[in-house]
C-alpha cells in the first residue's frame, strides 16, 4: 500500500499477534510506568485472544502499521471492520438509517477506536523519535485507501484527543463533539478536602449518600496488583453478565478476557468489590494509567440504595486522591454524575464519509450538533455542586 513517503510502507494487520509487542508499545508511550492502558498491546491483544473483539462479534481487526525504512514499526493505529454500530458509544444509528433509506449500504464501515471503551486517548500512535504530523497523516491516508479498496461507507475515529481532532478536521474529515462527566483532582489530600470545595448543601448530601450506601453492613475492598485472584473475577463476571444482559442484550467481554487482563495488566486494574455477610454482592471495574482512572463496568446481585454511586464514583475519587491521579473518567452519559462532583467536558470524534452527497448532509447536521453540545455543556457547568467564590465553607 502506497504512502506519502517512499521510505516507509503501510500494512493492514488482521491479528495483533502478527506484530511484536515491544514495537507496538513503542508507539504508545509505554515507557511511562503507567501508560494509557487501552492502547497497549496487552489490552488490545486480550480483546482479540479472548474472542471479545473478533470478526464473529462484528469487530474484525484491521490495524494499520507504518514501517520505517529499516522495517521497524514507526506508527500504528487500532482499527476494526464493523458490521454494526454496537459497543462504540458514538452513536451513528440515525446515519445508518438515513443511508439505507437513500438506497446505500452503511455497513460494513471502519472504526478507529478501542472496542467497548468510551475513554479519550490517542488513536494515531507514533513512535517518539518519528515526525508526528507526517506519520499521523500516513496512518490516515492508509485507512482512507483501505476504505476505498474495500468500498466501505465510512471511517470513524472516536474518542480522539483534541489535537488529533484538529489534525483530522484540518485535512477535511467531519468533526463531531459530545460530552462526558469527568472528575478533576485539584490537589486534594483527602475526600474531605474535596468535599470542602462543595456548597454546604451538596456536601451534606454526599455525606448522607456515602453513609446510606454502607448502612446494611456492606464492606468495600480495593483489589489491584497481586491482590486480584481468579475467584474475584468469577464474582465480577457474574455481575457483568447480569448488567450487560439487561442493558445491551449481549455482553461482549468473555470470561477469558478478565483472566488475561489479570495476568497481563493487574498493576493497572482496580476492582472495587462490595461484600455483605461474607458474600460479594457488587463490584466496579476500573483501569488506570497516564494520570487517569477510567471507570468501565459495574454490576450487582443485590440492590442497595446509593451503592452504585459509592462504588463507581466516590470510591473512584478516593482511589484517585490516594494514588495522586489527575482525573477520573466515569464512562459515557449520566447527568447524575454532575451532583457528585463530576464536571461536563467535551469528547471528540472525526468521520470520513465516502459518498459526497451523504457527507454534505452529515456535515450540515454536525455543525448544528456541535453548537448544541457547546450550549449544553455551558448550561451544565452552571449547575455543578462546587462553592461559588462568594460562599463560605
Amino acid at each position: 500500500m502506497a504512502t506519502q513517503d517512499a521510505s516507509v510502507r503501510a500494512e493492514i494487520i488482521s491479528d495483533l499477534s502478527q506484530v511484536p509487542k515491544d514495537e507496538w508499545n513503542a508507539c504508545t508511550n509505554v515507557s511511562n510506568p503507567l501508560p494509557d492502558p487501552f492502547n497497549t498491546y496487552d489490552f488490545l491483544q486480550s480483546l482479540e485472544e479472548s474472542g471479545s473483539a473478533t470478526p464473529d462479534t462484528g469487530w474484525a481487526p484491521q490495524h494499520v502499521i507504518i514501517r520505517d525504512c529499516d522495517g521497524a514499526i514507526a506508527a500504528a493505529m487500532p482499527m476494526y471492520l464493523k458490521s454494526h454500530s454496537q459497543g462504540e458509544y458514538v452513536f451513528d444509528h440515525s446515519w445508518a438509517d438515513a443511508f439505507y433509506r437513500a438506497g446505500g449500504e452503511y455497513y460494513p464501515k471502519l472504526q478507529v477506536s478501542i472496542p467497548f471503551t468510551p475513554a479519550t486517548g490517542r488513536r494515531l500512535l507514533v513512535r517518539k523519535d518519528e515526525p508526528t504530523q507526517l506519520r499521523e497523516s500516513q496512518l490516515i491516508a492508509a485507512s482512507v485507501e483501505l476504505a476505498s479498496r474495500m468500498e466501505v461507507s465510512s471511517i470513524h475515529y472516536t474518542f480522539v484527543t483534541k489535537d488529533e481532532w484538529d489534525h483530522l478536521g484540518g485535512i477535511g474529515l467531519l468533526q463531531r463533539t459530545d460530552q462526558q462527566f469527568h472528575w478533576s483532582n485539584k490537589g486534594y489530600g483527602s475526600f474531605d478536602e474535596f468535599l470542602d470545595d462543595l456548597s454546604s448543601r451538596k456536601r451534606k448530601n454526599l455525606r448522607k449518600e456515602r453513609n446510606a450506601a454502607l448502612e446494611n453492613d456492606i464492606e468495600i475492598e480495593w483489589l489491584t496488583g497481586s491482590d486480584l485472584k481468579e475467584h474475584h473475577w468469577d464474582h465480577f463476571f457474574e455481575f457483568y453478565m447480569d448488567t450487560g444482559s439487561r442493558k445491551w442484550g449481549r455482553p461482549y467481554l468473555t470470561r477469558t478476557f478478565f483472566s488475561l487482563i489479570n495476568e497481563r495488566m493487574r498493576d493497572q486494574t482496580l476492582l472495587v468489590m462490595c461484600k455483605r455477610n461474607g458474600r460479594y454482592i457488587a463490584g466496579a471495574l476500573n483501569f488506570f494509567g497516564n494520570g487517569t482512572l477510567f471507570g468501565r463496568y459495574w454490576g450487582c446481585v443485590e440492590d442497595h440504595r446509593f451503592l452504585h454511586f459509592e462504588t463507581c464514583y466516590y470510591q473512584a475519587i478516593d482511589f484517585a486522591i490516594a494514588r495522586g491521579l489527575n482525573r477520573v473518567e466515569a464512562g459515557a452519559q449520566g447527568t447524575h454524575k454532575l451532583a457528585r462532583g463530576y464536571e461536563p467536558t467535551h469528547t471528540y470524534s472525526a468521520h470520513y464519509i465516502a459518498d459526497s452527497r451523504f457527507r454534505d448532509a452529515v456535515a450540515h447536521y454536525l455543525e448544528s450538533e456541535r453548537s448544541h453540545v457547546d450550549e449544553y455543556i455551558s448550561e451544565l457547568s452552571g449547575h455543578t455542586p462546587f462553592r461559588k467564590a462568594s460562599e463560605e465553607t
